[in-house]
């Protein structure tokens, strides 16, 4: 009920409007969500960067029906890329290919993604195309493999969740190919025929999957706020004789930020995902429905950095790479 609930309002423009012109609303959502504009996006990502940790940056939005919404999205992405550029940031970007035209012609939403790819590719950067329902997932793996890293294998990797039953398969492909994983556990509801439906199936297989990327995989980023599986993969890494520069912690913006800025003064390497842009509300809603209990793990998070606050050590920081 509650999961249909917040998909009933994540779809009211009425509420989204109100919601925009809400002081309160816009202040906790900026918690999670850097702004609507590019220079909030990159402001956000330079004060990460002024603690040693990187960052991603998504222009939220997806499933676009429209070529010139698709078009203008590509534009986007090539500002914000000239904008790191210029303010020589140290960050990235993530971009859905619905947002780009998948779901109207593949050959549109290939001219866009290539374009962005060009773009990366004169600034010595990289995009990460962000893996959506299951739906999508051969569909983004075809494209991925045959149209894009083929070209620009040095400049684009993908996104492979463990909560699906393929995805051990896929991380082997994926290290086959030399290509760059960001490995999550997906927080998308999914049919049992395709996803684990036990948490515990799916933290085993990120472990598992988790475990090749770092031994054979091409630079992982393993993105998850779960302690327990944070620790296994900095035990792995050392009694596996594995450089902290062969793979870096990602998470999410605004959440455990005291974890985040604890890693990084331990050595290890850590990029912060920042969604923005003007569909701020119906993220946060759909995300919060694809799995209820994040309104209490988000909760949680700025609970816990209210007893404890977030570490800022300046000394113990440092840069790590864009790429």
């Amino acid at each position: 009920m509650l999961r249909n609930s917040l998909l009933y309002l994540s779809r009211q423009q009425r509420i989204f409007d109100f919601i925009r012109g809400n002081g309160f609303a816009r202040r906790m959502a900026s918690r999670f969500v850097a702004g609507e504009t590019i220079a909030s996006a990159c402001d956000a990502a330079a004060e990460l960067n002024a603690h040693g940790i990187s960052a991603t940056l998504d222009l939220l939005g997806e499933s676009v029906t429209n070529e010139a919404e698709a078009r203008d999205t590509g534009r986007q992405y090539l500002e914000l890329l000239d904008t790191i550029h210029e303010r020589k940031l140290e960050c990235n970007v993530s971009v859905k290919l619905t947002a780009l035209g998948q779901d109207i012609r593949d050959d549109l939403c290939i001219e866009v993604i290539t374009a962005i790819l060009q773009r990366a590719e004169q600034y010595d950067s990289f995009v990460r195309l962000d893996m959506e329902s299951s739906e999508y997932t051969q569909r983004t793996l075809d494209l991925f493999e045959r149209e894009l890293y083929s070209r620009h294998p040095r400049r684009v990797g993908i996104v492979l969740q463990s909560a699906l039953r393929r995805t051990l398969d896929d991380v082997e492909r994926a290290i086959g190919l030399g290509a760059r994983v960001r490995l999550c556990k997906g927080a998308y509801k999914e049919p049992d025929a395709v996803a684990f439906p036990d948490k515990s199936d799916v933290d085993q297989t990120y472990v598992q999957a988790m475990q090749r990327l770092m031994a054979r995989g091409h630079y992982p980023g393993l993105a998850t706020h779960d302690e327990t599986i944070i620790e296994q993969a900095k035990r792995f890494a050392r009694a596996e004789g594995i450089s902290p520069e062969r793979f870096e912690f990602q998470m999410l913006y605004g959440v455990r930020r005291d974890l985040q800025e604890a890693l990084v003064a331990d050595g290890w390497r850590v990029r912060v995902y920042i969604p923005f842009g003007t569909q701020w509300y119906p993220y946060l809603m759909r995300r919060l429905a694809e799995r209820p209990a994040n309104i209490a793990f988000m909760t949680g998070s700025i609970v816990r950095e209210a007893m404890h606050g977030p570490r800022r050590s300046s000394a113990d920081t440092r840069r790590t790479s864009a790429h």
